[in-house]
């Protein structure tokens, strides 16, 4: 299990202090796609601990340690854990977004051990949200870092140095696993003749051709039969475009070309815990998700439903969040919850042509009907290829050769073997599930299910939340990263996110403006996995008439995936 320790250590800190904030994250899986590898990683920050204080700069500089199976970094991209800090003033009642001090790679005061300086870098952004630790040249192997250093600059977050250095000020990090996509050209869309039905995006009326992004510009579909960029309507209800109609796609929409990094993995079970477990009291009946109302929705349990474990007393909104299986992608989400975790996390959403260039890659010929991992056919497991017959504890696989949840199995092992916490239930597998299987494979991304760049189950499982093209609603979309705080009743509050509320002091609240790809472990047909289509690209819960979280008469699934900007 990936475990954070959090706190810093003073010796002052009293054992309960240190309790309130040690938080059990998933079981993180890591692939590496190789001609002839695929390799399992389990990544874990520990000792957090204060070095020393600058009060004249309003400064503190802190040291950590990261171990993790594997890393790597090859010639076309490379892995990235995304550190960030949170810090809470009043003993662990609140928590707020920690600033780091200077931007641009290993700024002054951030460093690695010493015999690892010439392997590894850490890049802070220009918004000094958090940062990147990462592979600085073509290298992959087993990491052990003790010792890393970053330093908080709690001026600029509006701390005293009397508060910030004060018994009650507590500190935690967290680490999520991204891949980095680099810059380059891509198409969208995939040449099938099935492009009508999937309404992918073509160059016109009359041809299949698909759309080619080679650059950040601005974009002008028009209804020409050819030469073009043509939208296809989906059906959706509300305002989507027509079916050739006329609008730009701005210069400030992010299209995919330039790079960004991505979450390897779906959100998961452990790590929404995390989030949640950090929320003011007034927030968490927003982010429940294990309530049930008729807007938002929700599981309605606090049992065990569709492979969701996750409950939590209400009734005293004091107490923690609880998660039985950490490592599982967390369902009955909606989009304001997961927008909700990108801000906590200054992650932002992506959009769907982020989406088609993180599964094809640059430069690589569309294959028409082609799924995330390159291929026009993909394998399901049954229902019994769940091992070992146990409970799951992060590390079960499956008995076969298995590329994609699909298919709304009921799973009559592991967890759904008879007396199992989830006996007989559909829902999505554990994060990572698909590498195991692919050790002696001569095609591992194909085997493993990876998008290029090695990003996992970007089909199946859970549905992909992400910003469309074919609204007003997601065109707005600037690519902003997330601030790291919520209003004080848990909204996002980037202007520019889709579902922003008309009265943005409300933050985002709907979901207009997102949209799907990918599909879920629950999808009517394959077609619907398939990277180019479209088929829930804009049928976004408010414009459909349904519940944000999961409503069946809709039947989307949803997780949450999130990027950030390179820069």
């Amino acid at each position: 299990m990936m475990e954070i320790n959090s706190v810093s250590k003073r010796d002052v800190r009293k054992v309960t202090e240190r309790f309130l904030i040690l938080f059990s994250l998933s079981f993180i899986f890591f692939i590496c796609i190789t001609a002839s590898s695929v390799w399992a990683s389990n990544l874990k920050l520990s000792n957090l601990d204060e070095i020393n204080a600058n009060t004249a700069a309003g400064t503190i500089t802190f040291s950590f340690n990261l171990a993790q199976d594997n890393s790597w970094r090859n010639q076309t991209n490379y892995d990235a854990v995304w550190v960030f800090m949170k810090y809470s003033t009043d003993g662990g009642a609140t928590w707020k977004h920690a600033s780091m001090a200077g931007s641009g790679v290993n700024p002054a005061g951030f460093s690695i051990p010493a015999q690892f300086q010439n392997q590894f870098e850490i890049m802070v952004p220009s918004d000094q949200k958090g940062f990147f630790l990462q592979r600085s040249g073509q290298a992959s192997g087993t990491i052990a870092l003790t010792g890393i250093q970053f330093v908080w600059n709690y001026g600029l977050d509006g701390v005293s140095s009397a508060m910030a250095q004060a018994a009650n000020t507590l500190h935690t990090i967290y680490g999520i696993e991204m891949v980095y996509i680099p810059q380059g050209s891509f198409y969208a869309g995939d040449g099938s003749s099935n492009s009508s039905t999937e309404y992918a995006f073509t160059q016109g009326s009359a041809v299949t051709t698909p759309w080619y992004i080679q650059n950040e510009n601005a974009i002008q579909t028009t209804g020409s039969a050819s030469g073009t960029y043509y939208y296809q309507n989906t059906g959706a209800k509300g305002d989507e475009f027509t079916s050739g109609s006329s609008f730009l796609i701005q210069s400030s929409f992010p299209k995919g070309y330039g790079a960004f990094y991505l979450m390897k993995y779906e959100l998961t079970e452990g790590q929404w815990v995390s989030f949640f477990n950090t929320l003011p009291v007034t927030a968490k009946p927003y982010r429940d998700i294990t309530s049930g109302n008729a807007k938002i929705g929700g599981k309605n349990s606090q049992g065990v439903v569709n492979r969701n474990t996750i409950s939590w007393n209400s009734g005293i909104p004091a107490s923690p969040a609880v998660t039985l299986r950490p490592s599982r992608p967390v369902s009955y989400v909606s989009w304001p919850d997961v927008a909700a975790y990108a801000e906590w996390a200054a992650l932002r959403p992506i959009t769907e042509l982020e989406y088609e260039k993180a599964a094809r890659g640059a430069n690589n010929p569309a294959i028409a009907g082609e799924f995330v991992w390159g291929a026009s056919s993909l394998t399901a497991p049954g229902p019994g290829d769940i091992v070992p017959n146990t409970d799951e504890n992060g590390a079960e696989t499956l008995n076969d050769t298995a590329n994609i949840n699909s298919n709304a199995l009921a799973w009559s092992t592991g967890d759904g073997r008879a007396g199992g916490i989830a006996a007989g239930q559909t829902g999505p597998l554990r994060v990572g599930i698909f590498a195991a299987s692919v050790s002696n494979s001569t095609n591992p991304r194909v085997s493993s299910g990876a998008g290029f760049y090695g990003n996992m189950e970007l089909s199946g499982n859970l549905a992909d939340p992400v910003v469309t093209v074919g609204r007003p609603e997601g065109l707005n979309f600037q690519g902003t990263d997330g601030t790291g705080n919520l209003t004080s009743l848990g909204f996002a509050t980037n202007i520019d996110w889709p579902g922003m509320d008309p009265v943005n002091a409300n933050g985002v609240d709907g979901t207009l403006g997102i949209g799907y790809r990918g599909g879920d472990f629950q999808s009517p047909s394959s077609t619907v996995y398939a990277t180019s289509a479209r088929t829930y690209a804009v049928k976004d819960p408010d414009s459909q008439g349904c519940a944000e979280r999961y409503d069946p008469t809709c039947g989307i699934f949803q997780g949450g995936r999130l990027g950030r900007n390179a820069s």
